[in-house]
């Protein structure tokens, strides 16, 4: 999908330089809702507070772009750990 390579370029080498890595990129539908889903990742754990500092990286880098014309939530996740 091109608007995801369109994302990712955008934003990686901002949120590279904040110490983490971009796993994936999604644009979905749910239940009427369009979703923007950035999956981060980093050495060590990620938290909530990892991922409020990417998603307000992200955000006016979105914004500015305006890359996508209908309304979503942007969604700044942490990749699942598999259990140990």
């Amino acid at each position: 999908m091109e608007i995801i390579n369109e994302i990712t370029n955008l934003i990686k080498s901002k949120v590279e330089d904040a110490g983490y890595t971009i796993d994936s990129v999604v644009y979905e539908r749910e239940d009427k809702i369009n979703f923007l889903r950035i999956v981060i990742d980093k050495i060590g754990t990620i938290d909530v507070d990892d991922c409020v500092v990417a998603s307000k990286i992200i955000n006016p880098l979105l914004d500015d772009a305006d890359l996508i014309k209908e309304s979503y939530i942007l969604d700044v996740c942490s990749k699942e750990k598999g259990s140990e």
